[in-house]
């Protein structure tokens, strides 16, 4: 412990200085103390900050009176982030803080609030501010599974009422609402009678959605719509592998096109199943800010990194498919940790993206909690507040990592919101793709759809839609903490 005090010493003086202070001094204003130093210690863009510079207060009396002049604590937690350099290009848009923790644990295992109708909103031919949007998916056992709703509907109002860029937020976030549906035939929408009535209820969805096989020229095809990593389902993740090894899959077409992301850990886990033959080497390694990055490189390199596995957390043993190519379908939707898995599995097979450029967020989060280590071991019980701020980077093996302007398809291929097709089906257009790829040309690829600008969808309208993040803070920065306080 003597020699982390040291090397704490000429990391975080400032932060050092700050604890000296009477511990009453601490407590002064708490919920805003946690935020300041949380992000002073962990916030990738810390340097980028002024007022999270080590040496910005030099005791905890200057740093309250700091604090104090915030109304509320979410009002300092976005003064302290990064959100665009100084020539307003956008950097952080992720960072997040939720005044209460379960409600950020439950969105972080796919659970919250949801009609079951799963979309995507698009700007309408020739605007820029009118938008319609079109169902992706049903989720079994919601409210719209027993509703005259289905993937391919088109909708254009909300209770009547037209959506545009400003008013889709107040009109799609209602417990409960009407959406009213149109007709779709080349861009164009002609309003009809159809309309249905939803409510949002809690839901937690398994994002195995879809898993089955086809047979075509000597091809056993896997197909896999996943639609996030929640690390709650990686049993059923995993069980979904085991029935494509016993039918021998040769082939396999991994659907990420409306996911968002989720956990490191849980997608290491997903490349595991795909490979097998890559066991215990570097899958992804991670980038912390400057001081945490500098002291897990001299005493905890291992903290790092993310190795393929043939063990799944609780033991049970990853069914692997040893495959040296995989075909991932994506759109303007597929993000962080969907990303991550192209990018790093693409040092070690051939990975071939199909349909349209990915969202671009190649940076990753952890979960901070009111406590002695930010854990959530001993938290406050004083409030309930937690953060989920941007902490870290993911690289590949060979050190890339910078696709924040998304990745492209080797194969294009839009959606086609005039025949979105069944999910699984093998005529369904972006699976078709991926089929004639495989079977090289065997069957015939459907023309492609004109491109249509993506808006938003069900996913990101939502606080915490898409995520790339880390469960736990490796153990070394635990007593890092320890020294601090």
């Amino acid at each position: 412990m003597k020699k982390i005090g040291l090397l704490l010493f000429s990391l975080v003086l400032g932060a050092i200085a700050l604890q000296s202070c009477e511990d009453q001094d601490d407590n002064a204003v708490p919920v805003n103390d946690f935020i300041w130093k949380g992000l002073n210690l962990y916030y990738l863009y810390q340097e980028n900050i002024p007022n999270l510079a080590d040496d910005r207060f030099s005791n905890q009396a200057q740093l309250n009176a700091f604090l104090e002049a915030y109304q509320n604590p979410e009002e300092l937690f976005e003064s302290l982030i990064y959100r665009e350099d100084p020539s307003g290009n956008p950097v952080d848009r992720w960072s997040v803080i939720y005044s209460d923790f379960t409600v950020l644990e439950n969105a972080l295992q796919g659970v919250g609030k949801s009609t079951g109708a799963e979309f995507g909103l698009v700007y309408a031919p020739g605007s820029t501010t009118d938008i319609f949007g079109y169902v992706r998916y049903i989720l079994p056992g919601s409210d719209a599974a027993g509703k005259d709703i289905q993937r391919g509907d088109i909708f254009y109002a909300v209770n009547g009422t037209p959506l545009n860029v400003n008013n889709y937020q107040a009109l799609l976030s209602q417990d409960s609402y009407t959406l009213n549906f149109a007709d779709y035939n080349n861009g164009a929408l002609t309003p009809n009678e159809h309309n249905v009535s939803l409510t949002r209820t809690e839901y937690s969805e398994n994002p195995v959605y879809v898993a089955n096989t086809y047979t075509s020229g000597g091809h056993t095809i896997g197909y896999l719509m996943y639609n996030g990593f929640y690390s709650n389902y990686d049993a059923q993740l995993n069980t979904a592998f085991g029935e494509f090894e016993a039918a021998g899959v040769t082939d396999l077409v991994l659907d990420l096109r409306y996911n968002g992301g989720g956990a490191v850990k849980t997608a290491t886990y997903l490349a595991s199943m795909i490979t097998g033959q890559f066991n215990g080497q570097l899958f992804a390694k991670e980038q912390w800010n400057d001081k945490l990055q500098a002291y897990y490189q001299d005493n905890l390199p291992e903290a790092l990194e993310n190795r393929f596995a043939n063990q799944l957390g609780n033991g049970a043993a990853i069914n692997s498919l040893n495959l040296n190519r995989v075909y991932i379908l994506a759109t303007g939707s597929t993000a962080s940790a969907s990303e991550l898995v192209i990018n790093c599995l693409q040092p070690y097979i051939d990975v071939t993206v199909i349909g349209s450029t990915t969202v671009g967020k190649n940076v990753g989060s952890v979960t901070l909690y009111d406590s002695p280590d930010f854990t959530a071991n001993k938290r406050s019980g004083s409030h309930r507040y937690a953060m989920q701020p941007i902490v870290l980077r993911v690289l590949n093996k060979d050190n890339f990592g910078e696709y924040s302007n998304g990745i492209e398809p080797h194969a294009e291929q839009n959606e086609d919101f005039g025949n979105l097709g069944v999910l699984g089906n093998p005529s369904e257009p972006l699976y078709a793709k991926a089929i004639s790829l495989i079977t090289g040309g065997g069957r015939h690829a459907p023309d492609n759809a004109p491109a249509v600008r993506l808006f938003k969808d069900s996913r990101n309208m939502k606080r915490f839609g898409n995520e790339m993040y880390v469960e736990e803070m490796p153990s070394g920065s635990i007593e890092l903490v320890k020294d601090l306080k």
